[in-house]
């Protein structure tokens, strides 16, 4: 069985400039995202904290649109990771300077600078009196995707188990679970071997232990031609993992046509076949009633079983997607194919449930010993199937409304207005020049107007208005990573690609010529996600 992934929201500007503010703290609308608000503003929400990465601290006064929200993960993900609750904090004063809106990240933030001279706000403050005027945009550039600060983070290991190899590329993991279906299948199969050759005694379970681990080779196998298919495709493969109930392959992205994914799909089974035959052929020259035709006929008909079960058509299994295809193709939308299939997997969980039980008791044993504890197991095993089954038909739904969405998020709509500032520049100084220009985001830029750091929102958050003034911003700053480069033109799964490779609570969002656009929140995403998903498909 595979299961294909695909895998998400900040930002208040357009192409537009500023509209005059009547008081330099109002917020301004925001039809695409979270309200603006001019920086500093704080609710009456308690800040972000360190260690809370992907937290949007919160921005002074009452917000309609996220007042009362948190957001936790600084990459965005389906929205199903766990959420940490915020840490509590007095509310700041809403008559203070305001600050931009930002996220924290994990590193604690600098404490404040220590005083200087008061002069140094007002000197800044009248050399800059020409930025004033309201900007979409900043004329600071920076070289491409390079930079100062350190290279790329490489993207972190999926993890699952233990790490077996890496075939084709591809990292393959034992999950803890299977350890204990193995422990099971040696268990069954011995008794069944004690009946069959009962001359192996305890040798048996030696045997039954070989066959459990040739049983998930050849499951093994299966997965391995779902992530070749894949592979050929051009879809990246996350990770095979070997689990209690066979394998999965976790495919990124979504196959391009129903043809490919109907290939995709079948290749799994197919394969399951052609090793079912192969233990066949090799079994036919040996002596059924010995150690390897007992072996070599146990794997036959489990890979057939294997075969069988996955063609069912009902998503999670593969002939559910094979069912998508289809349909997709007849109608010319995945979402129709995947509700389809996922409906019809339904159905087969119940199917499961029900049947499996009843037929597994006909074609049992007739001894009255063994009946009551059979009817238990092969209820319990029905239970379960039929659990993941229905588990795995839902979740392909809200996969398949995520895909739907994810055009909707888009770089550009959701990037904060940012001004740069030089490394020196008072905080209050810099603050009164991102409200002057409708911004909120802080970008530190060299003396050339390269940027070299983002300003942490969590940090300003914590310097109290009277110091602000003898504060540098560059003691508040986060340095800029290439990987935290993102072109302004990236949208829908490109985005979430980009921000998974490099995980961090902000981004910088620059043009095609270099030119910053302004500052991307990993919370905004992944408020901005949240929100699409809510909508019907």
């Amino acid at each position: 069985m595979d299961v294909s992934g695909g895998s998400g929201q900040p930002r208040s500007g357009n192409d537009e400039p500023a509209e005059p503010r009547a008081h330099p703290t109002a917020p301004a609308a925001d039809p695409t995202g979270p309200a603006e608000r001019g920086p500093g503003e704080t609710s009456g929400q308690p800040p972000a904290t360190p260690d809370e990465p992907g937290r949007a601290a919160p921005t002074g006064k009452p917000d309609p649109d996220t007042d009362g929200e948190s957001d936790t993960d600084a990459r965005p993900k389906p929205p199903s990771d766990s959420r940490r609750a915020p840490d509590p904090s007095a509310p700041s004063d809403p008559s203070a300077p305001t600050e931009p809106s930002g996220t924290t990240e994990p590193s604690a933030p600098h404490g404040p600078a220590e005083p200087r001279e008061p002069a140094a706000g007002p000197r800044h403050a009248a050399h800059h009196a020409g930025t004033d005027a309201p900007r979409h945009r900043t004329e600071a550039h920076t070289e491409g995707t390079g930079g100062p600060g350190r290279p790329p983070q490489r993207r972190p290991e999926p993890g699952g188990g233990l790490l077996m190899g890496r075939p084709f590329g591809v990292p393959v993991y034992v999950a803890p679970s299977w350890f204990l279906v193995a422990v099971l299948i040696t268990w069954v199969f011995g008794g069944q071997l004690d009946r069959v050759l009962p001359e192996l005694g305890a040798a048996r379970y030696l045997v039954s232990l070989f066959f459990a681990i040739a049983f998930y080779a050849s499951v093994l196998v299966h997965e391995l031609a779902h992530t070749v298919a894949a592979l050929r495709f051009k879809l990246p493969v996350r990770r095979i993992q070997l689990q209690f109930f066979g394998g999965v392959s976790e495919i990124e992205k979504e196959a391009e046509t129903p043809g490919r994914e109907f290939v995709l799909a079948f290749v799994g089974p197919l394969l399951s076949l052609v090793l079912s035959g192969v233990f066949y052929a090799a079994l036919l020259p040996v002596e059924p009633d010995s150690v390897p035709g007992v072996l070599l006929a146990g794997l036959m008909v489990s890979n057939l079983i294997v075969a069988a079960f996955n063609l069912l058509p009902g998503l999670p299994l593969d002939g559910g997607r094979m069912l998508r295809a289809v349909v997709w193709k007849l109608t010319g939308k995945p979402m129709s194919g995947t509700i389809a299939a996922a409906w019809v997997g339904r159905a087969l969980a119940i199917a499961v449930l029900i049947g499996l039980p009843l037929l597994t008791q006909s074609l049992g044993s007739d001894a009255a010993d063994d009946v009551g504890m059979d009817t238990v197991m092969d209820a319990l095993l029905a239970a379960i199937l039929a659990a993941i089954i229905w588990t795995g038909a839902g979740n392909s739904l809200r996969m398949a409304r995520l895909r739907e969405h994810l055009p909707e998020l888009r770089a550009r709509a959701l990037t904060r207005r940012a001004v740069p500032v030089q490394a020196d520049t008072p905080l209050s100084e810099a603050l009164r020049r991102a409200n002057a220009s409708g911004a909120r985001a802080l970008v530190v830029v060299d003396a050339d107007g390269t940027p070299a750091s983002l300003v942490r929102e969590a940090a300003i958050v914590g310097v109290p208005e009277h110091r602000r003034p003898w504060v540098p911003v560059s003691t508040l700053a986060q340095d800029l990573t290439d990987g935290m480069r993102v072109s302004a033109e990236l949208s829908g799964e490109e985005l979430l690609d980009a921000l998974r490779a490099n995980p961090a609570t902000e981004y910088l969002v620059v043009e095609e010529t270099g030119e910053i656009y302004g500052v991307l929140s990993a919370a905004d995403v992944e408020r901005a996600f949240v929100k699409a998903m809510a909508r019907p498909s």
